[in-house]
């Protein structure tokens, strides 16, 4: 039986996370954020008036499939221009995504057609149709202070009051919500909280959708790097999940995924992941102890072993 897997996110959490799940099943949907305004994305979303492509263009990657023809093309998609004039630093891919939408005016149609061309396994779609940006109010010595972007925002110094998405109230991908009621899981994770986590929960249709739907939902929380110097840096683990249960309180929480470096602090996290209906599971994820980063293997053994599932080769 395959399952159908929605997965959360943006840039390389959300990448890991669909690295580690392509073993497993066939059906996979990433639902990526678009609020990105900084590098290649940033210049191009100013200048096309178009969503920023680069979360997007990394999920198409590593949704690739996995033979020559795909290998070769996600490297061609991933592949960034070195000079000393405007093409510095564009991804190919950026740019690709770029030209369909700029000629065709459909974001989820061109999006599709790269995935063609990759022969992905599943889908990618972006969590709205229009780009987002992220708006935060952060308070230091006293004063409070508005921050606009995603880079702004992650950047920002101080203790966080609250957190919005501009315009206020956007519309969700119908296709990504359709997904999403139809799934068996959703991933949540992991990433740059405020810019891959909390903007799916920020767009409210698209938050009641997941917390309604009949899936399964598993968090994926960063490794205790991230939690220490990221976004929401010096918060814990259990302030990460509750800053998501602030705009969504309605939302149960199956299973959460910690590295066990985040469960040996002892801050008593899985006895609040149990308040939220679920059972944390703790294990060996990264790829080098206190490090940053999640490791495919290993977090495609952890997500079988809470799917009941076996390998697809």
């Amino acid at each position: 039986m395959s399952h159908k897997v929605v997965a959360l996110g943006g840039g390389h959490g959300l990448a890991a996370t669909l690295s580690a799940l392509r073993p497993l099943t066939n059906e996979i949907t990433a639902i990526v954020t678009v609020a990105d305004n900084g590098g290649s994305s940033g210049l191009l979303r100013e200048e096309f008036k178009t969503l920023p492509p680069g979360d997007l263009r990394m999920a198409l990657a590593a949704l690739c499939s996995d033979d020559d023809w795909g290998r070769n093309w996600s490297q061609i998609l991933q592949y960034r221009f070195t000079s000393s004039g405007a093409m510095n630093s564009h991804a190919v891919g950026n740019l690709l995504l770029t030209a369909l939408w700029d000629r065709d005016g459909d974001p989820v149609a061109g999006i599709d057609q790269v995935g063609q061309l990759l022969k992905i396994i599943g889908r990618v779609l972006p969590m709205s149709l229009e780009p987002l940006d992220i708006e935060g109010t952060f308070r230091k010595n006293g004063i409070s202070e508005v921050v606009r972007g995603q880079v702004e925002v992650a950047l920002a110094k101080g203790e966080l009051e609250s957190l919005r998405l501009i315009p206020e109230n956007p519309k969700a991908t119908p296709e990504a919500i359709t997904a999403i009621e139809d799934a068996d899981w959703i991933t949540i994770g992991p990433g740059s909280w405020f810019s891959s986590v909390m903007p799916h929960f920020l767009l409210k249709e698209q938050a009641a959708a997941i917390a309604t739907s009949k899936a399964k939902k598993i968090m994926v929380l960063n490794m205790p790097e991230n939690i220490a110097e990221g976004e929401f840096a010096g918060s814990s683990a259990q302030k990460h999940l509750e800053l998501v249960l602030g705009h969504t309180p309605e939302l149960k929480i199956d299973f959460a995924i910690a590295d066990q470096a985040v469960v040996s602090q002892g801050n008593g996290l899985a006895e609040y992941v149990a308040t939220l209906g679920g059972t944390l599971i703790s294990a060996d994820v990264g790829q080098t102890p206190g490090g940053n980063q999640h490791d495919v293997a290993k977090m495609s053994r952890t997500f079988a072993h809470i799917f009941g599932a076996t390998l697809l080769k």
